[in-house]
């Protein structure tokens, strides 16, 4: 087998000119420090990995389906572009090497675009798009972490650099590609130079020059990129290639593999383009905003298709991929009219936390076709109640957590041998979760987790709405509300009401639980604030309280008996759930 090898630079020309991605390629998932090391591993001189291409004869150019590689990155949104390739010569895919080649890409010519910790993802201000800046005068030699695997050249993502300051100076790494000639760097290093405060040392203007001529002959000179072009023209053979070049690095995960897979035997469907399609449709442009992966899809693909529920190569031949083929219309309806439902819960990105909970009523869905669970007649309400519970139960649970598929299977069994019921079959699921030791029904341990439950946590959310009989949360934003307002837990306010150390420690740990936490509408929410719960709650009509489950003890309505009212919704809650739920 012959290697060549090019520069990074020349390499970088081709990109998106003759070297493309094939439709096979899973997607860009390199974090910022994946990049960041790459780029360290270059200045230190490090080998980065051989590389495939393919280079297709003309009469090829236009069998397959073909991308474009990435050059700004959105964290977790951005999509492989579909590329035209009409009139490129020498057309080139690359089998394995796309993270490390995007990633030069994004860092020499290209933007990553983060989002920031706590905001939402739909508020625009939790977006920074950034470049690669390098520190030049940053001593590698000093580096904190001078092992093999840790950084020594201070790579950074950045919106702008900041000005230099004789402590640091940002270079924009993509400005390399301006000195196409050592002139044209030396002139560009000597002018720098001259730009630097008074106050630089000559050891620092050493350092400068250093890292500067490291970085310019890493991209321009060291010949880095050694690949071997495959002649062959046989797809067959090209995906076997590609399957066993990818078990290396960032491995190609069971999901990519089936993707790979069904987008090469799909010949009238684009399997990419369709499946991500349909998983941003999901995500976006439902009743609530989803979190789903193509894992999930490829998974539900599996269970739905009565296949293997593992991901086993023999598992993905031609036949069952052409099986999953013929089913995926149907397949596609049952995931959505199952997002729809749980949406309509109130479920969604934010409380859904595992998406594999969702898989047995999807698959209930698939075998009842004209189900949806979303109108008024008793079968949809009593099935939408039956469905939610069971869901609730599950996640709190953590039923299909770590390794689900031998649950899946099983619960897929449960309700394949009930088909002729109409009935979601939960307590036939329930039964083939503990023979495996899973559960999700409602007993002593489930009760004490509810009651353990916090604030503001996804779970929490799934928790409370099991005190109220609506399923339909999932019109109306509900806050979780604390029912003694939290202002009232202030060291200042507990020591005004001449609360002991040891008595205002006992508030803190049940101020946040459960038990003083409730449903509100947003305006309910705003009216009440931090008002007196005891004042405010004589303007609440008669059924409120039972509403909430309040204790019927005007008693217990006093911040001074706060211990005492925890203790009693708690158990007040506790009833309700045996009685909704029943112990198992």
């Amino acid at each position: 087998m012959h290697y060549q090898s090019e520069t990074i630079a020349t390499v970088l020309k081709r990109l998106n000119v003759n070297y493309f991605l094939p439709a096979i390629q899973r997607e860009y998932v390199w974090s910022p420090d994946q990049i960041i090391q790459l780029f360290d591993s270059l200045m230190r001189n490090y080998p980065i990995g051989s590389f495939l291409f393919w280079e297709l004869h003309p009469e090829n150019h236009y069998r397959w389906d073909v991308y474009r590689f990435i050059q700004n990155y959105k964290q977790d949104e951005t999509h492989n572009e579909a590329a035209r390739t009409d009139g490129v010569q020498q057309l080139t895919l690359v089998l394995d090497g796309q993270q490390r080649l995007t990633s030069l890409l994004i860092g020499l010519k290209g933007t990553y675009t983060i989002k920031k910790k706590y905001l939402r993802w739909d508020n625009p201000d939790a977006w920074v798009k950034q470049s690669l800046y390098l520190d030049l005068l940053k001593d590698p030699k000093t580096s904190e972490d001078d092992s093999e695997e840790g950084l020594r050249f201070d790579f950074r993502f950045m919106d702008k650099a900041p000005a230099p300051d004789g402590k640091s100076y940002w270079f924009n790494v993509g400005h390399i590609l301006d000195f196409d000639s050592n002139d044209r760097f030396y002139e560009f290093r000597d002018q720098e130079e001259e730009r630097l405060p008074d106050t630089i040392t000559k050891y620092q203007i050493k350092l400068f020059q250093q890292n500067l001529d490291r970085l310019y002959r890493a991209i321009w000179k060291d010949d880095f990129i050694a690949y071997y072009a495959e002649q062959d023209q046989n797809y067959d053979r090209v995906l076997t290639i590609f399957v066993r070049a990818n078990q290396g690095g960032t491995k190609l995960s069971k999901s990519d593999l089936l993707l790979s897979m069904v987008t090469a035997k799909w010949d009238k469907v684009n399997a990419r383009d369709e499946i991500y399609e349909f998983v941003d449709h999901l995500n976006t442009e439902l009743l609530h905003k989803n979190n789903f992966d193509k894992d999930f899809i490829m998974k539900t693909c599996l269970v739905l298709s009565d296949l293997p529920v593992q991901y086993k190569v023999e598992n993905f031949n031609n036949q069952n991929l052409m099986l999953i083929y013929s089913k995926w219309k149907r397949i596609k309806a049952a995931i959505e009219r199952a997002v729809n439902l749980i949406n309509s819960f109130g479920i969604d990105r934010d409380t859904l936390t595992s998406a594999n909970t969702l898989i047995p009523i999807i698959y209930y869905l698939y075998q009842h076709p004209d189900v949806t669970l979303l109108g008024s007649t008793p079968f949809e309400v009593s099935n939408a109640t039956r469905i939610h519970r069971w869901l609730l139960l599950a996640l709190l649970n953590n039923a299909f957590s770590g390794q689900s598929d031998t649950a899946l299977t099983n619960t897929r069994r449960a309700v394949a041998e009930r088909i002729q019921e109409q009935d979601f079959p939960d307590e036939a699921i329930n039964a083939e979760l503990r023979r495996s030791g899973r559960k999700a029904s409602i007993d002593d341990d489930t009760i004490a987790t509810i009651l353990a439950l916090t604030y503001g946590k996804p779970l929490t959310f799934l928790a409370l709405s099991l005190l109220y009989n609506d399923t339909r949360w999932g019109n109306i934003n509900y806050h979780q509300d604390h029912i003694f307002p939290q202002a009232l837990f202030t060291t200042k306010h507990m020591n005004s009401v001449d609360l002991s150390p040891e008595r205002q420690k006992r508030y803190i740990e049940l101020m946040n639980r459960v038990g003083n936490l409730e449903l509100l509408l947003p305006s309910e929410n705003l009216e009440k604030s931090n008002q007196n719960f005891e004042q405010w709650l004589a303007t609440r009509d008669y059924g409120f309280m039972k509403r909430h489950l309040i204790p019927d003890n005007n008693n217990l309505l006093s911040f001074d008996h706060f211990v005492e009212f925890i203790a009693s919704r708690e158990e007040v809650i506790r009833k309700h759930l045996i009685h909704v739920l029943s112990v198992v």
